[in-house]
């Protein structure tokens, strides 16, 4: 009879990683909730969608391991002019292993490798990420309350604001484009079924021009007001008053520190501070585009 030798299992960093799609969703809910994050079942169904997952599946048979998020944005012959990483999450048994730093290794140095990227960085995260080449050129100010209004939406001296329509989706395109710096649509057409409200602020002026736009979108029981899209503070505010009037969840929005005026009138009026993220890039100097009416992203997973 000859004894075979017991099989030594492969290192967690030795597991193949593979692409996520649509069809992990519940693996990953189940990851965040792992790492005591909110499930966001909703978020990830977005984020699934318009960009793509990777992860590693737990070598236990239950979930995933690891998992991350990439949204690609724009496009060259070289690449993707920008793409933006969230979602970083190992579960809780695997964690302190290595494995992160070889996914986020797999994507920014392999899969990604000479595209300028971005992402938005924990205390805990940061460390890995600088490592990894990352530096910090920003923070956001993450912030959650029930918002007190005073004053109607258009109480501040702004434009109209009303709930964006169909003909409202080139024009809401294209003051995105020239914000954000590279086009977004394969993202910002999927607003209207996954926000549960999406409003424009008009010029005055009367030509239809748009001088903003926001949405708000469920997550577990709050609203996320995001992006938020604004020529100025006051227009800001206008976008975000009548956000809060179509709701009665709780809001929360993560705001570019730069915005000091804008954050002090959201926290007179219900909002405290939660939490400060790192806004950090790689292979680029800065984000692209115009800070100064770029209030909130859509997300901190996708920018």
């Amino acid at each position: 009879m000859i004894q075979s030798e017991p099989v030594t299992p492969p290192h967690i960093t030795d597991l193949p990683i593979r692409a996520l799609t649509v069809d992990d969703l519940h693996r990953c809910a189940d990851l965040s909730e792992d790492r005591g994050w909110l499930r966001e079942d909703h978020k990830w169904g977005l984020l699934l969608a318009a960009g793509k997952g990777y992860g590693v599946d737990a070598p236990d048979g239950r979930g995933l391991a690891a998992a991350c998020i990439v949204t690609r944005y724009g496009q060259t012959g070289a690449g993707p002019e920008l793409a933006a990483i969230g979602m970083v999450l190992v579960a809780d048994r695997y964690a302190r292993q290595g494995l992160g730093r070889r996914l986020m290794t797999h994507v920014c140095d392999g899969v990604l490798k000479g595209v300028p990227l971005t992402l938005h960085a924990t205390p805990y995260g940061r460390p890995l990420y600088e490592e990894l080449g990352f530096k910090t050129t920003g923070r956001a100010e993450m912030l959650k309350g029930a918002f007190r209004p005073e004053g109607a939406p258009g109480a501040y001296g702004t434009p109209l604001v009303r709930p964006a329509t169909a003909g409202d989706l080139q024009g809401i395109l294209r003051l995105d484009a020239e914000v954000f710096g590279t086009d977004r649509t394969h993202m910002i057409t999927r607003l209207p079924a996954f926000a549960d409200q999406l409003i424009v602020a008009e010029d005055p002026s009367g030509d239809g021009t748009l001088t903003g736009y926001a949405a708000a979108w469920p997550n577990m029981d709050t609203h996320v007001i995001g992006p938020l899209i604004a020529e100025d503070t006051g227009t800001a505010q206008s976008l975000v008053t009548a956000l809060a009037a179509g709701t009665d969840r709780v809001l929360r929005t993560d705001v570019d520190v730069r915005h000091e005026e804008l954050l002090a009138w959201l926290k007179d009026r219900g909002l405290g501070s939660v939490a400060f993220n790192a806004v950090m890039t790689r292979d680029i100097p800065d984000l692209p585009g115009d800070w100064t009416r770029r209030w909130a992203p859509l997300t901190v997973a996708a920018g």
